[in-house]
């Protein structure tokens, strides 16, 4: 019995130790690129989003894919956003891009360590949706400046600020009840990230931004319901939604950046929006001419993805579960969609004599 239990023990503590999710690209224009997705929020699914395109870009365009999650130390399991543990962040230490999808992460200094080390030697950034408040440190911990609201001199509200161009700033309209419509700036109509972008709407709401620099390639405009054909809201004026831009290094290295204020797992069903991010995505990593109107962005495996909420994740899922290209996401189609609102009935007529 003894011997029974240790082997349990070992075997758990194997599984809880897994490594990290890669999907490993052979031929295409990404090929010996290597890209390292950081999936840890609490709402937006991003253990959903960024498994999904890791596979578009290994199977269809070449480029190794890493994808990491927060994970509970105890269980091995996927879990939103808490704890803050991201096994496997020495990834970053042979990447080539970054793409981030974190939210108010506290994650340990040797892991940090990985993404403070990438950041200063200038590695490209893509940011999505809760990247902009992708931090939040004690001011007492080692890498506190990197916190969203930071005051660190130099580094005055933290990564989101100094790297994607804009911290937390608020919703635009109301979250969960009114989705979004994106429309490309004509003067950006041309901008590589834009080839073949139409029809661009997404489930997630708006959220209030302006970059402090860079280039507004598109504007969003909330809508009264969660249909791509809801009205607009006519109080709400369009606000910035994606942008590109540059940081610069302690050394004078400037590096890419694109930011995207959405990305939920069902933003990603819809394929303006998905291209926009594989192209954003080529962009970011310095393969802008390999972007054609047509370039392959079609969906891998099986995707029904979990409407967005907090903490409504799909549970019991390690990323060894998301192995190969034909793995349902979320793996177990454990599957969260929102409740159809019921219709008012028409009030009934007075009833009338004869």
């Amino acid at each position: 019995m003894k011997y029974l239990l240790l082997a349990m023990s070992l075997f758990t503590s194997i599984v809880a130790e897994a490594g990290p999710l890669v999907f490993e690209g052979e031929s295409g224009p990404g090929a010996g690129k290597h890209i390292v997705f950081l999936a840890g929020d609490h709402e937006y699914r991003s253990e959903e989003s960024l498994p999904a395109l890791a596979r578009i870009l290994a199977k269809h365009h070449g480029f190794k894919c890493t994808v990491l999650f927060n994970i509970d130390p105890k269980s091995g399991e996927i879990v939103a956003g808490t704890p803050s543990n991201m096994p496997g962040m020495e990834a970053l230490d042979t990447a080539d891009l970054a793409v981030v999808f974190l939210r108010f992460q506290n994650l340990p200094p040797e892991q940090m360590k990985h993404l403070h080390d990438y950041l200063n030697r200038g590695g490209p950034v893509v940011g999505m949706r809760t990247a902009t408040h992708a931090f939040q440190i004690p001011n007492d911990q080692k890498y506190s400046k990197y916190s969203f609201k930071s005051d660190v001199n130099g580094y005055e509200l933290g990564f989101g600020h100094q790297v994607l161009g804009q911290t937390w700033v608020g919703h635009y309209g109301r979250n969960h009840q009114q989705s979004t419509r994106i429309t490309v700036l004509d003067a950006m109509k041309d901008h590589p990230i834009l080839r073949g972008v139409k029809d661009v709407w997404v489930q997630a709401g708006a959220y209030v931004g302006k970059p402090v620099d860079g280039e507004i390639l598109t504007m969003a405009q909330p809508l009264q319901g969660m249909t791509p054909d809801s009205p607009i809201v006519e109080s709400l004026p369009p606000q910035p939604s994606e942008w590109t831009r540059t940081y610069r290094t302690a050394d004078g290295k400037e590096a890419r950046v694109f930011t995207s204020l959405y990305g939920t797992p069902e933003d990603i069903t819809n394929e303006g929006y998905r291209r926009m991010m594989i192209n954003g995505i080529f962009w970011a990593v310095g393969l802008e001419d390999k972007i054609t109107s047509d370039l392959d962005v079609s969906l891998v495996g099986p995707f029904n993805p979990n409407t967005f909420g907090n903490q409504t994740h799909a549970p019991g899922i390690k990323p060894e579960m998301y192995t190969g290209y034909e793995s349902p996401i979320p793996a177990h189609n454990n599957v969260n969609k929102p409740k159809a609102k019921a219709k008012k009935k028409p009030a009934k007529k007075a009833a009338t004599e004869n």
